[in-house]
């Protein structure tokens, strides 16, 4: 062990005996006895194992730290100015284990010195992966010994646990609740560099993002070299610059006797740490040297309100010019002919509006809550996941067949806002619902800063924000119903409304078969073909149900008609696992963190746009900007990487690399230039623009 390295454990353990005298007025040393339990208990819990598409076996396993009394704590990896970290010796081959996840540590401060610590119970992850073609059988039981630290603010014990995982202790579910608990992966990589006497990190986080409370940066990297140490008691600053938040933390130099000579070690290649946004929310980051800048730079004070509000005009705009999106247009043609039906009813027309704007605003908001828990809960989702499950897409593709059927007056809802038939709340609460669902797609283009945002900001905000979206794409209907200037410019009712209405067939059987190109995209021929039967019996059955309605019997073949299709889900083939890939002038490559980095480190320039089958926006970016022999050219002179990120089904690493660029959803795309981080490029591309950035980086 080297000098500096030797001084700075003297210095932490000189510093603890000075405290614990300082409190107790003497030097007290306490020892487990041999045999007896320990004041900080711990477990070994594993999930279930899952084979991987190479075959290697991937498993979770977690170590569960629970103490005696409330009075005794553990400590995090860097323990701060005294403590000590875990130690693990494992009885199956130590690579096999990948990084250790925690959760977010607390600070304890006694006198001049900070403990990084955790109250009560807590759990320490640790994924592994076992090769593929190993007999785990010739392994043993999986055994850990166990060395950490069990402290009360008076008295610190050794510990030492011996751990051996059986059957009893396979707990998927309760696995699952600590992975919430640990702190998620920022993704995007951060940067740090040194001045005189400050450790300085800019940290990629959306100028929108919310610090509750008083912000704090916990640095796993305890040796900083340089001849300093940092200061953990220090007050840490934070100041903004657009989407970068920079942390300072005080370093102070090394204090050794004058006839000392110090060996002064290098500054790191990587600082680690965890960013606590406050409320018990954290961020975990990884740094490398960098510049930070700090030009133009305004400290952090108070609250982020004004930004909060923001973000919620922002949604009302998006949801307002969501209504022109070709998502939404087949549904806004049913809610066209239900105002024209209102005439100049004001009663009926107000009805309408409410209801209409019921039923998108809780949908939005409940897509709004699930995502949320579903990402409180660890999971990588965003704004319109729903389009990428198989069922979901064959079942908006049925519902579209249905309502191209009542169109074309094939049978009649009575009460439905479609029906053109008396009044219509309960078809305009429903007909809300389907426009925010269907409308998810079309976000991207208005929505994906504020959408972004609301997912790392106050959950309660961030809900504010989903509800927002809902509120701007119900506010024309709203206008109409409760404005009698607007309302009388409606044509009024008369025969060219049953007209109008099978015109507005049209679209909307044209929504069909887009949703069954889809249905073919993510689930495979064989899916199509089954999804494909059953919309065809629907047709016939409506058509059949729709005769007898007009006899006054339809009631009861509607009702075995609805039962049969909800059968017929359960005929379903099991989907192809991906979907193909389709041909691209640009061959690119898949979208991974691995590609994306081996792309990076060729010194070339890399595009990456992110994109799904189901995102309207993004295929009409593709046809105008993307697949042309132009963008070709450019690139193949430039030596531009593209690397395309297909969302279509559900993919992790995709999800995360949006949350760490601060969107919710697609479309997005990424340029970057040699040696230099991520730049967002307009969500609606104009056709020159991607040629034009490759010949400028030539």
């Amino acid at each position: 062990m080297d000098e500096a390295r030797t001084l700075n454990g003297l210095r932490a353990v000189w510093a603890a005996m000075l405290l614990l005298a300082s409190l107790l007025g003497t030097v007290a040393l306490a020892q487990s006895q041999p045999g007896g339990p320990n004041d900080i208990a711990v477990e070994i819990y594993a999930d279930r194992e899952r084979v991987a598409d190479d075959g290697s076996v991937e498993m979770t396993v977690a170590l569960r730290f629970v103490p005696r009394a409330p009075e005794w704590h553990g400590y995090w990896s860097n323990p701060g100015d005294a403590g000590l970290g875990m130690e693990v010796d494992w009885s199956w081959p130590a690579e096999w284990f990948g990084e250790a996840a925690y959760p977010l540590p607390k600070r304890l401060v006694i006198g001049d010195l900070m403990n990084h610590i955790y109250e009560g119970e807590y759990a320490v992850l640790y994924p592994v992966t076992i090769p593929a073609g190993t007999n785990i059988e010739d392994l043993g039981p999986l055994r850990a010994r166990v060395r950490y630290l069990a402290c009360t603010d008076t008295i610190c014990v050794p510990q030492t646990g011996e751990v051996r995982l059986d059957p009893s202790r396979v707990d998927a579910p309760l696995v699952d609740v600590w992975r919430a608990d640990a702190v998620p992966p920022l993704g995007s990589e951060a940067g740090f560099e040194f001045t005189r006497d400050r450790l300085r990190i800019g940290i990629p986080l959306p100028a929108a993002s919310d610090l509750a409370g008083e912000p704090h940066v916990f640095v796993a990297t305890n040796e900083i070299g340089g001849g300093q140490q940092l200061v953990y008691t220090g007050v840490q600053t934070f100041i903004r610059q657009g989407d970068l938040l920079v942390a300072e933390i005080p370093l102070r130099d090394i204090n050794v006797p004058a006839d000392v000579e110090l060996a002064v070690e290098p500054r790191p290649e990587v600082v680690e740490g965890i960013l606590d946004l406050g409320n018990g929310r954290g961020l975990k980051f990884m740094a490398t040297p960098a510049d930070v800048p700090l030009e133009g730079v305004k400290p952090i004070r108070g609250s982020v309100t004004p930004a909060v509000w923001q973000l919620l005009l922002a949604a009302l705009a998006g949801g307002l010019l969501l209504n022109i999106m070709p998502c939404v247009f087949p549904i806004l043609s049913l809610k066209a002919l239900s105002l024209a039906k209102a005439g100049g009813d004001e009663r009926t027309a107000r009805s309408d509006a409410l209801a209409y704007t019921a039923g998108v605003v809780l949908a939005c908001a409940a897509l709004g809550l699930v995502i949320l828990a579903l990402r409180s809960a660890g999971e990588q989702v965003g704004w319109a996941f729903q389009l990428q499950q198989p069922v979901v897409v064959v079942a908006l593709f049925l519902l579209a067949l249905a309502i191209t059927a009542n169109f074309l007056g094939w049978f009649e809802v009575p009460g439905m806002a479609i029906s053109g038939q008396g009044r219509s709340r309960g078809g305009s609460f429903a007909t809300g619902l389907l426009a925010a669902f269907v409308a998810t797609p079309c976000t991207g283009p208005f929505m994906a800063l504020a959408l972004g945002a609301a997912l790392v900001i106050p959950p309660l905000h961030g809900l504010a924000v989903f509800v927002a979206l809902g509120v701007g794409l119900a506010l024309p209907f709203l206008l109409v119903g409760f404005v009698p200037a607007i309302r009388a410019r409606l044509p009024k009712p008369g025969p060219w409304m049953e007209r109008f209405r099978r015109w507005m067939a049209l679209p909307m059987g044209l929504t069909a078969l887009a949703l069954a190109w889809l249905v073919w995209r993510i689930g495979g021929g064989a899916f199509l073909l089954v999804a494909g039967a059953i919309g065809a019996a629907l047709i016939a059955g409506l058509y059949l149900a729709g005769r007898f309605q007009r006899r006054g019997k339809g009631g009861p073949i509607f009702g075995a008609l609805a039962g049969a299709i909800v059968l017929a889900f359960v005929f379903l083939p099991t989907p192809q696992s991906e979907a193909a890939a389709t041909e691209s002038l640009l061959d690119p490559v898949p979208f991974s963190d691995t590609a994306l980095d081996e792309a990076r480190a060729t010194g070339r320039p890399v595009f990456v746009w992110f994109t799904a089958d189901w995102c309207v926006t993004c295929k009409i970016n593709e046809s105008v900007a993307i697949e042309r022999e132009a963008t070709r050219a450019a690139f193949a002179d430039a030596g531009v990487i593209a690397m395309r990120a297909d969302w279509t089904r559900p993919d992790e690493e995709i999800s995360r690399m949006l949350t760490q660029q601060g969107a919710a959803g697609i479309p997005l795309y990424l340029w970057y230039a040699p040696g230099k981080d991520a730049e967002q490029l307009p969500q609606v591309l104009t056709p020159d623009l991607l040629a034009e950035k490759a010949r400028a980086s030539r």
